[in-house]
């Protein structure tokens, strides 16, 4: 038990009276008395008009300060300070807050309030009242249309000094378009959005047809539209919704995946689930990458901005396949999200759980109730108006002997007596009379009258015919919906997907595997990788132009070295390169990304070939233009990307490296006054990355090696040389070129002076380029567009056949596990047509 003190302060006029009551029954009144507040008054939005009163209260109380569209803004705080002070005395923050909410476009799908400045986002929260402005949008007129027409009921404020309406007369289905969300005491309810085309078109087939059924309607509205945008997956549980008035749907947003960079492929998110903001997807992702919980994420930014709208770009990883990636995010981030549809609203005053059928009834037959007190106000006021109008028409017509009654009458009242006494008017009709000024009863006027009769008249009966059949006026109402869709109309945003629709990506893995792959490149300076690690058959050509210096075989998440003329090794790693898609017909490697896209080089440096980093090989062979060779033990440093594989002496550049596969091919060099010299890879000792080599071919005075690379003496090779003269310039001077069997050149030691490879012609006096290798051979000009060669071969010591096109680079059958390479090096010979 306890006391309460019901008793003015003690004085000595008054006794102190308690009263003893019962705690649990003291608590149980107070809290049924809140909690019934809470949901008629607060949470709970009226199935009618889809607004909860603070709603109701500011789109009212913003009609009534004629706040239109057509109108400037105004302080938002002026607002929540009229709707406070005469409706809803609640605090300012509930009022401001509901505002805010009907001015958000990501949160209605149809805003009633037309707000300037700063309301948010789904991250952020609004300025301050005192910094925003808001008036009515155009949709929210419908809301509050007629409403001085008798169509909705009033009530007294809180206070008892002003009136409001208990609902409004709500022109379009608000509750379905915009949804409502709130929590109350015991219950809750959540609802979402959809789009007022597809809800309108439901309403008019429930009003055409009063017995439709659920599936009937879900013709018309298949599913939620939100916002937002994105995806709906799976519509079991949206079905389950609009039968019950409860169920679940899963929301995702809508992904691309992009090439973002010219070596990474990424996902663009353009659209969220609803409620989900960008900077909470952001966060949670790199908290997850943090973690070490998801891989593959290279990089995120944020590129939203007002003109684009949404556009997260997720950049992947090499590596990883971005639809693995982008299963995960949807798992771990908020990119997927649930939505529990839970339909209670207030139905006559009491909160039920409505289906979307009983959603729809309930509206159209408000909304016939609405049209039908307006239509009985307008006949009311018509009717009224035309009795005036009649009162006048009879002055005009007797206008001498009603100025006479008026004149002879002794006061206003003995004058309005007799006025209905003489031409049996009513006290309404005379009235009006009396207080119309001589100006409106001229001959004109009684024309306008008659006019104006005739229009009321029929206006009259049309409203009584609307009234006077259910049929019209539920046409009427079918043809107001059709106008409102076509004005306020706008196309579905949310794609709808049935989960057998969903494409599944748990059979992805997430990583790349370690599958064997080939590395090549080629002339033009290309890079790419083969999706397989079969060399390509004798004859068949990787690409339709252009030529393939090198070819290193390794796997796909493994490394390889790119060395360059400085003598340099960088490390490339594979995965990162673009993959040639396989092909019946030998795909172009015109798909493969420059080379300087992946290694940075001096001034003057340039890239000679490629070289395999596995220490179990014989190594990489290097031949200089001085006429060193080495042979580099394969002991590469792992915690370097980039080293030195040679030391070179000053004025000394790399022409060739090629990955050895075997010590029994045979090292060959050729020089530019035509000596070629072949020796066994076996008589070179490796040495350590420091070491500048050892002697070669001895060259004679002025000459300089062009090319070196290895050959397999077993197989059956070819020798190019392209002649030329020293003085020409480039693209002007003549080529003989020259095609010689391999076999016929005789290995001799190393560092020796070497055979001739061929004999200068009239205006040659060197050889501009040459090549060693598996036969066909293949050249190219410097765009990479094929040259023919001569079909037939020379002699090992004969002069060249001369060609029309210049030469730039020269290769040969790709079959080969590796190519030697042409030396990238060498200035290209520009084509001439």
């Amino acid at each position: 038990m306890a006391r309460r003190n019901t008793a003015p302060p003690l004085d000595e006029d008054f006794e102190e009276r308690i009263v003893d009551i019962d705690v649990s029954a003291e608590m149980r009144t107070s809290f049924l008395e809140y909690a019934y507040s809470v949901i008629y008054q607060r949470a709970l939005p009226d199935a009618r008009d889809g607004l909860k009163p603070v709603q109701r209260r500011i789109l009212y109380s913003m009609s009534e300060m004629g706040l239109r569209p057509d109108r400037g803004h105004v302080k938002s705080s002026r607002v929540v300070g009229d709707v406070m002070g005469k409706l809803h005395p609640h605090g300012d923050t509930a009022i401001y807050d509901a505002l805010v909410r009907m001015a958000q476009p990501f949160s209605m799908r149809l805003p009633l309030v037309d707000g300037h400045g700063n309301f948010g986002s789904p991250d952020d929260l609004p300025a301050a009242m005192r910094y925003t402005e808001a008036r009515l949008a155009p949709a929210a007129m419908l809301m509050v249309q007629s409403i001085d027409e008798d169509t909705v009921d009033f009530k007294p404020n809180y206070d008892g000094q002003e009136t409001e309406p208990t609902v409004l007369p709500s022109a379009f289905p608000n509750l379905l378009v915009n949804g409502a969300a709130g929590i109350a005491v015991g219950m809750a309810t959540n609802m979402a959005p959809h789009n007022l085309n597809e809800v309108i078109a439901a309403a008019r087939h429930l009003i055409d047809h009063p017995d439709a059924t659920l599936d009937d309607l879900m013709r018309f509205v298949p599913g939620p539209d939100l916002p937002t945008g994105g995806l709906i997956m799976g519509l079991a549980g949206i079905r389950d919704a609009y039968e019950s008035g409860r169920g679940t749907f899963r929301m995702r947003a809508r992904t691309t995946i992009e090439q973002v960079t010219p070596r990474r492929k990424g996902i663009v998110v353009t659209e969220l689930p609803f409620n989900v903001g960008p900077e909470r997807v952001v966060t949670k992702i790199k908290e997850l990458v943090t973690s070490k919980r998801l891989l593959g994420i290279a990089d995120l930014k944020d590129l939203s901005d007002r003109h684009k709208g949404l556009s997260l770009v997720i950049e992947i990883k090499n590596g990883f396949h971005p639809e693995a990636v982008l299963a995960e995010l949807y798992r771990l981030t908020p990119m997927e999200e649930t939505f529990g549809i839970n339909n209670v609203a207030l139905v006559d005053g009491q909160p039920r759980t409505l289906g979307l059928r009983e959603l729809l009834r309930v509206y159209v037959d408000h909304r016939i109730d609405v049209v039908r007190r307006r239509s009985q106000f307008r006949r009311r006021k018509r009717e009224d108006r035309l009795h005036l109008v009649d009162g006048l028409i009879v002055a005009l017509l007797n206008i001498d002997e009603v100025i006479a009654v008026i004149r002879s009458s002794e006061d206003t009242a003995d004058a309005r007596a007799r006025l209905t006494q003489v031409f049996d008017l009513s006290e309404i009709q005379a009235s009006y009379i009396l207080d119309t000024p001589l100006r409106r009863l001229t001959k004109y006027d009684r024309l306008e009258l008659e006019t104006e009769r005739e229009t009321l008249r029929a206006e009259i009966a049309e409203l009584t015919a609307i009234l006077s059949s259910d049929d019209r006026l539920r046409k009427v109402v079918s043809a107001e919906l059709k106008d409102v869709a076509k004005t306020y109309g706008t196309p579905r945003r949310t794609v709808l997907l049935e989960a057998d629709a969903v494409p599944v990506a748990g059979g992805i893995p997430l990583e790349v595997a370690d599958d064997p792959c080939l590395v090549l490149l080629s002339s033009t300076g290309l890079l790419a990788r083969t999706s397989g690690a079969e060399p390509l058959g004798a004859g068949e050509e990787r690409s339709s132009h252009d030529v393939l210096v090198s070819v290193v075989r390794t796997t796909v998440r493994g490394e390889v070295g790119v060395v360059t003329s400085a003598g340099r090794l960088i490390r490339v790693s594979v995965v990162d390169l673009p993959t040639l898609p396989p092909s019946s017909s030998p795909p172009s490697l015109s798909g493969g990304h420059p080379v300087s896209e992946y290694v940075t080089l001096s001034a003057g440096e340039t890239v000679i070939g490629l070289g395999s980093l596995d220490p179990s090989g014989p190594g990489l062979a290097l031949g200089t233009a001085q006429g060193n060779v080495k042979r580099v033990v394969p002991e590469y440093p792992a915690n370097r990307d980039e080293f030195e594989v040679m030391g070179l002496k000053p004025g000394d550049t790399v022409v060739g490296a090629v990955e050895l596969t075997s010590e029994e091919h045979d090292l060959v060099f050729v020089t530019s006054d035509a000596q070629l010299l072949r020796f066994p890879a076996s008589s070179v000792r490796p040495q350590g990355r420091p070491a500048g080599g050892m002697a070669g071919i001895r060259l004679g005075d002025g000459a300089r090696v062009i090319w070196f690379g290895a050959v397999d003496a077993a197989q059956e090779s070819r020798v190019v040389t392209v002649a030329g003269a020293a003085d020409a310039l480039p693209g002007t001077g003549t080529s003989g070129v020259k095609i010689a069997d391999y076999a016929e050149f005789p290995p001799k030691g190393r560092a020796t002076g070497g055979v001739r490879a061929q004999r200068f012609l009239k205006g040659e006096d060197r050889l501009i380029l040459a090549w060693a290798g598996p036969a066909p051979v293949k050249a190219v000009s410097s765009t990479g567009k094929p040259v023919p060669l001569p079909s037939e071969l020379g002699r090992r010591d004969g002069s060249g056949t001369a060609l029309p096109h210049p030469i730039a680079a020269l290769g040969g059958a790709l079959g080969a596990v590796a190519i030697p390479a042409p030396g990238l090096g060498v200035p290209a010979v520009e084509e001439t047509d």
